[in-house]
């Protein structure tokens, strides 16, 4: 059957499942599709699949607050009792957040930038601001990372809209927090690729694994590097449908004062 409606889920990988990596989330999301029982649309052809279109997955053992997708059903269905629905059927872990119906125009090229979270277990703050200062310092930063091509050198300083050190609300054991919004391209830098910089143009003892959180995802903002809301479109489209009034929608800001200048 025809896919008459569209709708674009934002979900997040916590805990113990940030190591999902994404074939396994793919084969998880399918069961809980056909658990909660959605009309999900196929496509033709000799081996028909699912028309589910996943947008700028997280790395392997990265926490996400912003992770996207699209599905498209044979039939309409309430966005939020799809939300409840797949929320129940996924395990603790992959938490459906939001679901609405599509607008027009593409999701993943809506998803220009990622702002990330890296905390630094057993690394004081005060270290953190020095190694920060010295990589906003370089134009260019070259590091190294294993690819499925082999070995692959690039720069990872030009992806790098904003890094700040955050500062806890609350006391808490010895971590440094950094906060780093990249700009999406080719090569992608991802957040482990910034730490590798900063560890590369500054002495930083680093005891344990980093802990990396992806916050949000979705329209860059160069001039503040800020990362817009990808879902605003669609939900102030839905609400001017219905009430004939579109709503206001907020922007994703990275904390701290101090921000790297935008890559034209």
């Amino acid at each position: 059957m025809p896919a008459v409606q569209k709708l674009r889920i934002r979900f997040a990988k916590r805990g113990r499942l940030r190591f999902t990596s994404h074939r396994d989330f793919q084969r998880a999301f399918e069961r809980a599709v056909r658990r909660a029982g959605l009309p999900v649309a196929f496509s033709h052809g000799f081996s028909p699949h699912p028309k589910i279109s996943y947008a700028g997955a997280a790395p392997t053992g990265a926490a996400s607050e912003a992770e996207y997708l699209e599905i498209s059903l044979t039939h309409e269905r309430d966005a939020e009792q799809v939300r409840a629905a797949l929320d129940e059927a996924l395990p603790p872990g992959l938490d459906v957040l939001e679901t609405v119906v599509a607008g027009p125009g593409s999701l993943a090229d809506q998803l220009e930038a990622s702002e990330w979270r890296i905390a630094l277990p057993g690394v004081a703050p005060e270290q953190a601001d020095a190694a920060v200062a010295a990589f906003l310092e370089r134009d260019e930063i070259m590091v190294e990372r294993m690819t499925k091509r082999g070995l692959r050198s690039f720069d990872c300083r030009a992806a790098v809209l904003r890094l700040t050190v955050a500062r806890e609300p609350e006391p808490v054991p010895t971590c440094a927090i950094l906060q780093v919004v990249l700009r999406h391209g080719t090569p992608a830098v991802r957040p482990d690729d910034v730490l590798a910089g900063v560890l590369e143009v500054a002495t930083l003892p680093v005891p344990g694994p980093a802990l990396l959180t992806r916050l949000a995802q979705g329209p860059l903002i160069a001039a503040t590097g800020t990362v817009d809301d990808p879902l605003a479109r669609d939900r102030d489209a839905n609400q001017a449908t219905a009430t004939g009034q579109a709503g206001p929608h907020q922007t994703h800001t990275a904390e701290g004062d101090a921000a790297a200048p935008s890559v034209p």
